[in-house]
């Protein structure tokens, strides 16, 4: 998605959200003086996203290098660095709404997994005093990590349907049916999610939890398209890479929880205006079959 089109989604949005925000301030009773910005909130949130889209790693060397540069004329009120990062925090917000208004449409088809998000590197743990009493150790695939987890769930065509954060211990089974809450038809996970209170209780709201079985359970039979779309459950870990590879919601250098949580949202709103997802396409093959029947 280019500059443009993503600032006129982002504006588009932020103009209802200001109305809405204001209205529920005036309600409450707390609204008080706020100083009028020189940038509006739709150019900084269309910065901070535009950040994972970039090849930049780091977020100081793109602004400085790149929106500084080269971006001045499509912002022409453009803050200093330090001044905006003084105002980052206060993007939070917007972005967790704004979040929301980019999840895709549950399709009955969907899959649920969890990644791990480390905040520093093992030998550094006991110095790391951002995310004291919030990170946790946590054991992943890869091996022993600290920080945290995503949970995601995504529908067939990539797009992403819930996200949950926890610290790195908690266990996946754990949010499954908060995250799940809205889903209907079949979802599909791999062992870790085994569990018979799960099923039961995801089965009561409407999902079909289906997942492999382990060595020591006695083996049952499954629809065969169940199974072939079960062997499909690796959508979810490429759209994870990607997350961490090209959206960079990892990495080490946070000097805040604030800085932490805008850096992870910015990066899945920048993977769901990416205009390629990882898809397993099977709407088009569904659409071109009734297509040659009819």
């Amino acid at each position: 998605m280019s500059l443009l089109e993503l600032f006129c989604h982002i504006d588009d949005f932020c103009q209802s959200y200001e109305k809405g925000w204001q209205a529920e301030l005036l309600e409450s009773g707390l609204r008080q003086r706020q100083r009028q910005k020189s940038m509006s909130l739709s150019e900084m949130l269309t910065i901070v996203v535009y950040f994972h889209q970039s090849h930049y790693r780091h977020f100081k060397a793109y602004y400085c290098e790149h929106v500084q540069a080269y971006l001045r004329v499509e912002f022409p009120q453009l803050l200093s660095y330090n001044r905006f990062v003084q105002v980052m925090p206060s993007l939070l917000l917007p972005l967790c709404a704004y979040m929301r208004e980019c999840y895709g449409t549950c399709s009955g088809i969907s899959f649920i997994d969890s990644t791990s998000i480390a905040v520093c590197d093992n030998h550094r743990i006991s110095q790391n005093k951002v995310f004291t009493g919030l990170a946790t150790r946590g054991h992943s695939s890869t091996g022993w990590f600290f920080g945290f987890k995503l949970h995601l769930v995504v529908n067939d065509c990539g797009e992403i349907l819930g996200v949950f954060v926890t610290p790195a211990n908690v266990d996946d089974r754990s949010c499954a049916p908060a995250l799940c809450k809205s889903l209907w038809g079949k979802l599909f996970a791999d062992k870790g999610y085994l569990s018979k209170k799960l099923f039961e209780e995801l089965f009561e709201q409407g999902l079909q939890l289906i997942t492999k079985l382990r060595k020591n359970m006695k083996n049952q039979l499954m629809h065969l398209g169940d199974k072939l779309l079960l062997r499909k459950r690796a959508i979810i870990e490429t759209i994870n890479d990607q997350l961490k590879n090209i959206s960079q919601i990892e990495h080490s250098r946070h000097r805040s929880i604030t800085g932490f949580m805008l850096n992870l949202l910015a990066g899945l709103v920048a993977y769901c205006h990416q205009p390629k997802k990882p898809s397993l396409h099977l709407r088009d093959k569904l659409a071109l079959e009734a297509l040659i029947q009819n």
